[in-house]
């Protein structure tokens, strides 16, 4: 038996049985690692064997603390986690090891988790390639020539190439949703507050980026997503929810799915991946759904200027401390130079006008569901590109006029905090996975996950993976 091949609920009722021990899961885990991550580069900072063994021996010997009792797990690189070099792919932060976890890796450790070191992410999680000065470039398992997304490409290739049974990942410009798009696994943007951000940091003004779960099936998904979910009495907006996990088997007919395509042209689409993603859309009429197509429902130059104000002027504040070290700055990446001067340069009406633009959206949206139960959109708008370049700079002929331009696709749930999952679609003509996002209104993440679950059991992607070149 291979336990990396097991899902993650399989694994944990087999701990839970004591039919598996967390040792032998631990041993499974770094034999996979040793096998595998060499050729694609997923995990980083990876502690030492010897020391994970006897942990895993510990929580043998213990009391179950929670589903995550005796898993192995990696963090992703822009999650503190105490103890543990952090470096958010940064050579500033090379050697930087948090006193203190982040609010929901926390919550994971006190579920028992035993973190093994950290996935990697782009420095500073910025563009959806996994690539910094740090640790280098990850790999996209089905051709590693390609790049494997990001921000979290760690963690989606660490899922794919079952070094992994579940991972964090976060998600401001489709940082969860790209990479499982591209390593044909599934990932979660909850609704923001679901997943309360850190106590400790600005509470009120950027309201963007959310922490979620990623998996091989939307189940662990929904299990990780209870541990990470919940209100904290520290944190304006955040929110409890339902319990998901066991709770996503539905019926579906009847659902009405407003199909976004390309928004009317607005997003430039690389050859046949618009193509491919139409015929995946079978699967849901296949689930008695009804599927849509719809006008764009406003216009895609307004909401991607709101997005680049806001999250410029986002990322000038998360940076500020770094920027303004005169040691610092020469060794920060340029486009995080360039967004921090960017955010900086904003004036108060522009600022004010981008927050406009947000709340007409998220109005024009909340009528929009009054019509249709999900949004559907691909994952990204190009298929997995070289592992050297930067950045797509052209797509169909359209030239890109910034390094994330070519990720506009994710922005209409991302602005407004809507839940959105990622889920795997197949493969195109190259054997390359692409994905679709599943986007449902504020606060309708169960709903969300229903219907990712409903397309996991009718196509089963992850288990029914062509071969690999890991």
């Amino acid at each position: 038996m291979d336990l990396t091949e097991l899902d993650a609920g399989d694994l944990v009722a087999r701990l839970t049985a004591r039919e598996v021990s967390a040792e032998e899961a631990m041993r499974a885990c770094l034999d996979r690692i040793g096998a595998v991550n060499p050729s694609v580069n997923a995990i980083v900072a990876l502690r030492d064997p010897d020391t994970l063994l006897a942990e895993a021996r510990a929580a043998d010997a213990a009391p179950r603390r929670g589903w995550l009792h005796g898993v192995p797990v990696a963090v992703k690189d822009l999650a503190n986690t105490a103890g543990l070099r952090t470096t958010l792919g940064s050579p500033v932060l090379r050697d930087f090891v948090p006193k203190n976890d982040d609010l929901f890796v926390a919550r994971m450790r006190a579920a028992g988790a035993i973190f093994i070191g950290k996935t990697n992410a782009p420095e500073f999680g910025l563009g959806s390639h996994s690539v910094n000065p740090v640790y280098g470039a990850t790999r996209n398992p089905y051709d590693t020539t390609r790049s494997a997304g990001g921000s979290s490409g760690g963690a989606g290739v660490a899922l794919a190439t079952g070094m992994q049974w579940v991972c964090d990942g976060s998600d401001m410009m489709g940082s969860l949703r790209n990479p499982a798009g591209w390593n044909n696994v599934y990932g979660f943007r909850p609704s923001y507050g679901l997943v309360p951000g850190d106590p400790e940091r600005d509470l009120f003004l950027h309201p963007l980026s959310t922490n979620g779960p990623m998996g091989r099936c939307p189940d662990d998904m929904a299990a990780l997503l209870d541990i990470q979910a919940g209100r904290d009495p520290r944190v304006p907006l955040s929110h409890d929810g339902p319990r998901f996990h066991g709770a996503l088997g539905a019926d579906l007919a009847g659902r009405r799915i407003g199909w976004l395509a390309d928004w009317g042209g607005a997003w430039a689409m690389d050859d046949g991946l618009l193509a491919a993603s139409e015929a995946a859309l079978a699967t849901f009429t296949d689930l008695g759904c009804e599927v849509v197509a719809l006008d764009p429902p406003m216009p895609a130059d307004e909401i991607w200027q709101a997005w680049i104000d806001l999250r410029s002027f986002a990322v000038a504040a998360s940076l500020a401390t770094l920027y303004d070290n005169d040691a610092h700055r020469p060794r920060i990446r340029e486009d995080a130079i360039w967004e921090v001067e960017r955010g900086r340069a904003m004036t108060a009406p522009q600022i004010q006008r981008a927050s406009a633009i947000r709340s007409a959206w998220f109005r024009r949206a909340a009528a929009l569901f009054d019509t249709v139960d999900a949004l559907v959109a691909p994952t990204a708008q190009v298929w997995p590109f070289p592992v050297d370049w930067a950045h797509p700079k052209e797509i169909a002929g359209r030239k890109m006029d910034t390094y994330h331009r070519w990720m506009e696709c994710v922005i209409p749930a991302s602005l407004i905090g809507l839940p959105a999952v990622s889920v795997p679609a197949g493969f195109g003509d190259a054997g390359l996975p692409f994905g679709l996002q599943i986007i449902g209104p504020a606060r309708g993440d169960l709903a969300v996950l229903q219907l990712a679950e409903g397309w996991h059991r009718a196509t089963g992607w992850p288990q029914k993976r062509p071969a690999m070149r890991a």
